[in-house]
């Protein structure tokens, strides 16, 4: 990680990082040689052509960058996080209700080739 991500990353608050820690992990154990740099102000994770903004916000966490029809399954199952043009919005107290898995499925709607 980056000087620029670590600054991020350890400025991330305490109610907000273990949901950030939780979504990173998955992503490194699905895309281990997945690059991280720091891109429009928040971590962007890379892997090949494809990648994903995560931003950490007083809600939780956002997604941008996904693509919307690959990213249909986790939308039509979690409608109520879609916050306007291309944003997922996670918010921390909602995100017990969203698996590993589920994630993972938004993870490859937006990384996989």
């Amino acid at each position: 990680m980056d000087a620029e991500v670590r600054t991020y990353v350890d400025g991330i608050a305490p109610e907000q990082r273990p949901l950030f820690d939780r979504v990173h992990r998955l992503i490194l154990a699905t895309y281990p040689e997945a690059g991280l740099v720091l891109s429009y102000g928040m971590p962007t994770y890379r892997v090949g052509e494809r990648k994903l903004h995560v931003g950490v916000w007083a809600h939780g966490v956002s997604f941008y960058g996904w693509d919307k029809d690959r990213a249909a399954g986790f939308i039509a199952r979690h409608p109520d996080l879609v916050s306007g043009k291309g944003t997922i919005r996670l918010r921390s107290r909602e995100a017990a209700d969203v698996s590993d898995e589920e994630l993972s499925d938004l993870l490859h709607a937006s990384l996989d080739a």
